[in-house]
């Protein structure tokens, strides 16, 4: 589907590239259905919990320094903007940089949402702009506006007139899609309509666009990139305004997850010809290899990425395979967002782990250039199959799955899953850093951490002799794989 900046609204991943939350089968059933257009999600009469896409849409562009969010709304709805204020200030300290980053609830009532409220978000936007002077202004509409069909467009025009930096809507409906990860596009869409500027003429650079979520391994990356002449720009945590500006003139952009990243690369390359470069990601040797060779085909540095990596190699190699001597037969469940789960799934495989089961929090079908995710089409064509399913954090499907497979390990990216896994007595492993399992060094880090975890069972086995969890040993004997064939 083309990519269309000339409206501020965004379809839903849903309705842009068919994504699902439900989903009951094998990862062979799985990749097939999708790469032949077959695949058709299912949905439940029973959703335990989930998580509101305007957090992920709205933590994206506070992150963004000196900045200012207004999310026009009641109270309740800028319940995030604690948690994004906190990271944006502790992200910032880190790095060494200072950021001014503004968020600004409109604090709707009742009257609002029955006789509407945009002239006071007008005065708000102008006195924000007054008091603060942010180098751009997002403007978020939430739920309520959009039930009652707040014109917020129309306000951001009008204002546009009477500011001289950028005043962007962002359409951060709650409701409007039940996959969180839309929000990651909408921010994207924000950007590039508002912000991002099309390439200068006569401008040479050596920079490439690396979107990622919280820039934990900067210094890292840029050492590595140092190898290959080339200059990351980290988005969106910590970016200026001005480095957004020139998106476009980047050699590539890259992600560390095809979720987060894949509308802003595809954007790039399709309105501004910024090669995208689409491989699995760089989780393990495998993934790692993969991604830098591609990065060195799009910015014709390949002989520079093979020297890196011979050299690499002969460092890392022989240490990995020594500790994977202590995890072959192991077996383990998973539960993440798909651009982890089944890139971590395949690390696993290359450790000697046997995944029994994987939990994708949804399942995009095709990615906006039409491809299969990356990830997916290499546990096709490598004829890697376990059982899968898609659950938008549905808790309740994980513990059945944990009891009845007792696997030696729990991996997850969300600490609340994290937290019952352990409850349960199963020993579990928070893949919280983007960065866990980044190329050689940190593979071999987590292979390590696997082993101290499975190795040292007395936290969780203390913990489940002393916890009483609410899922009773009834729920328990219930036919497991009946329950789940009925949800399909």
């Amino acid at each position: 589907m083309p990519i269309n900046l000339n409206t501020s609204n965004l379809a839903t991943r849903e309705n842009r590239i068919g994504s699902i939350t439900g989903y009951i089968g094998s990862l062979k059933d799985l990749a097939t259905k999708t790469e032949c257009g077959t695949l058709k999600g299912c949905s439940r009469c029973f959703s335990q919990s989930s998580t509101c896409l305007s957090m992920c849409g709205l933590s994206q562009l506070a992150a963004i320094r000196d900045v200012a969010i207004i999310h026009h709304g009641p109270s309740g709805c800028s319940v995030t903007s604690s948690s994004s204020y906190y990271m944006s200030r502790v992200m910032a300290k880190k790095r060494g940089v200072t950021s001014s980053t503004i968020y600004v609830g409109t604090d709707m009532n009742e009257k609002d949402t029955i006789f509407g409220s945009t002239e006071a978000l007008r005065k708000i936007i102008l006195e924000v702009n007054k008091r603060y002077q942010p180098k751009a202004i997002f403007v978020s509409s939430s739920c309520a506006t959009g039930i009652i069909g707040e014109d917020i467009d129309s306000i951001v025009e009008e204002v546009s007139e009477e500011i001289d930096v950028p005043v962007i809507a962002v359409h951060c409906e709650g409701f409007k899609s039940r996959i969180w990860a839309t929000g990651f596009d909408i921010s994207d869409h924000a950007v590039l309509q508002g912000i991002v500027k099309p390439r200068r003429e006569g401008v040479s650079t050596n920079k490439i666009n690396f979107k990622n979520f919280f820039e934990s391994a900067r210094p890292e990356i840029i050492e590595i990139f140092k190898n290959f002449d080339l200059e990351p720009t980290f988005l969106y945590c910590n970016s200026t305004v001005e480095e957004l500006e020139h998106l476009s003139e980047a050699l590539a952009t890259t992600c560390i997850c095809g979720t987060l990243g894949n509308y802003l690369g595809n954007a790039l390359e399709e309105k501004f010809g910024v090669p995208y470069v689409r491989s699995i990601n760089q989780c393990g040797i495998v993934g790692f290899e993969t991604w830098l060779r591609e990065i060195g085909k799009v910015t014709n540095r390949l002989d520079k990425v093979e020297k890196y990596i011979e050299e690499q190699r002969a460092i890392y190699l022989p240490k990995i395979e020594e500790v994977k001597k202590e995890l072959q037969g192991l077996t383990a469940v998973l539960g993440m967002g798909p651009g982890y789960t089944f890139e971590v799934s395949r690390v696993l495989n290359e450790l000697g782990i046997k995944v029994v089961w994987a939990l994708a929090w949804h399942y995009d079908k095709k990615y906006e250039n039409g491809d299969v995710p990356p990830s997916m089409k290499y546990l096709l064509d490598s004829n890697i199959d376990f059982e899968a399913s898609v659950a938008d954090q549905q808790n309740y499907e994980v513990m059945n799955i944990l009891n009845k497979y007792k696997p030696d390990m729990y991996l997850s990216r969300h600490p609340g899953s994290t937290v019952w896994a352990i409850k349960n007595g199963t020993p579990a492993i928070y893949v919280a850093d983007e960065y866990m399992i980044f190329g050689y060094k940190h593979t071999l880090e987590f292979a390590k951490t696997i082993v101290d975890t499975i190795k040292n069972r007395s936290f969780e086995k203390n913990l489940a002799a002393r916890t009483k969890l609410p899922y009773t040993k009834w729920w328990y004997e219930q036919n497991v794989d009946k329950f789940l064939e009925e949800a399909k």
